[in-house]
């Protein structure tokens, strides 16, 4: 059963079943050994993140000194992206009805000890398609506020197979994963990549980047 967590972000819990966890798993192995993880910094100061990425798509967001974008190629190889996996845009299809098709997947590898700080998805030109988060792996916690930085902030435990949806009201809200929980019995058996430390996470966020031009 879904769950409404403000207008416009929505938490749906267990919406990958097993059968689905381990074909998105899959899919996502390939993608890194296609296009290995690298890790993304921050603009100006080149601190690293404590996430590591890896990316699927026409285009992929990187973060360097240069500063926040979305690019056709891998920085590191320089090749293009590979596809989005089938698995994750079927969770689009089904979950952003009517939305554009997504153009972007980001592969966020947690190891257990990362964090991803609040903020806001404001670098695509198109705020009108959601952006669809799929969690695989160890659960974690996700923080989310309003449409500033200052406003309260509530928590959700997210575990493997849980989708977020992220759009309406709320697509530019403040969120972020605060921690990975590393007990036993929160630990997913998913056949996650070789990539990911034990007892780690892997987010996927799907998103459409340029605004989708009506067909006249």
């Amino acid at each position: 059963m879904s769950v409404e967590l403000r207008p416009g972000l929505i938490h749906h819990p267990g919406f990958l079943d097993e059968a689905a966890r381990i074909r998105l798993a899959g899919e996502v192995s390939a993608i890194l050994a296609a296009a290995p993880p690298f890790t993304p910094r921050m603009p100006r100061t080149g601190k690293p993140f404590s996430v590591r990425m890896g990316g699927a798509g026409p285009l992929c967001w990187v973060s360097d000194e240069a500063g926040y974008r979305y690019q056709p190629h891998h920085p590191v190889t320089g090749e293009p992206w590979p596809p989005i996996p089938p698995t994750a845009l079927a969770a689009w299809d089904q979950l952003a009805p009517g939305a554009p098709p997504p153009e972007a997947c980001l592969i966020n590898l947690y190891g257990p000890e990362a964090r991803m700080g609040l903020h806001q998805d404001r670098d695509e030109e198109d705020f009108d398609a959601p952006v669809l988060s799929l969690s695989l792996g160890a659960a974690a916690l996700f923080r989310y506020g309003g449409l500033s930085r200052s406003d309260p902030t509530r928590s959700v435990r997210l575990m493997s197979g849980d989708a977020v949806v992220i759009g309406g009201p709320s697509r530019l809200a403040f969120h972020g994963i605060d921690r990975i929980y590393r007990e036993p019995d929160l630990l997913a058996q998913d056949p996650l990549p070789s990539l990911l430390p034990p007892g780690g996470r892997c987010n996927l966020t799907l998103r459409r980047v340029t605004r989708a031009h009506a067909v006249t």
